[in-house]
């Protein structure tokens, strides 16, 4: 069953069974919300991409996005860089994909971040999300919508970060601008 999230809600990522999850999925999905113009409505594409940055006792050691697809232990992999938005039609446009038992025990938080590397504010973008999926059986956990559109280019999501022997997601919607995710690092320290 789905928990739809609100801003700063945290979920343990521990199963009902008591076991802990193995492996999840980061999604998240965008349409770019219609113009009117003097011949009507039109969309123009939206170039959004999702980033993790993986940090140890709050200070980043690695990061996967659509320059580097896979982090440097194998344990945090994207799926790829989709250009336009809206082609899952409410489905995923561009993943992340995270072994939660490989990540090494050194790395204690992750950090989602979504940012319009052309540019475009969120102005111009509707039915932006990020959900959580285990991958071991496919099943949405958790799903965060953001509401409304700002004057910003870029958002900081969620994180997931340890707890105990465990898992945590909180969603944090943050809104900052930044067209990469290294433009994101003063919008991301406080949050950790």
């Amino acid at each position: 069953m789905t928990v739809n999230m609100t801003k700063g809600q945290a979920i343990s990522l521990q199963k009902n069974d008591g076991g802990s999850l193995t492996a999840v999925r980061m999604g998240l999905g965008w349409q770019a919300a219609p113009r009117r113009g003097l011949f009507g409505s039109r969309t123009r594409e939206i170039d959004l991409d999702a980033s993790a940055v993986l940090f140890a006792d709050k200070q980043p050691v690695d990061v996967v996005f659509f320059r580097h697809l896979v982090s440097d232990d194998g344990s945090v992999r994207h799926t790829g860089d989709n250009l336009v938005g809206g082609v899952g039609q409410g489905g995923d446009d561009e993943a992340i994909l995270v072994d939660l038992s490989r990540v090494p025990v050194h790395i204690d938080q992750i950090v989602f971040t979504v940012n319009s590397f052309t540019g475009q504010t969120f102005q111009e973008v509707q039915n932006a999300f990020c959900r959580l999926v285990d991958e071991t059986n496919g099943q949405e956990l958790a799903r965060y919508t953001l509401a409304g559109g700002g004057a910003y280019t870029a958002q900081i999501m969620a994180k997931v970060h340890r707890t105990g022997a465990g898992w945590t997601m909180t969603a944090l919607g943050n809104p900052a601008n930044g067209r990469t995710f290294q433009d994101l690092m003063p919008a991301i320290l406080p949050v950790l």
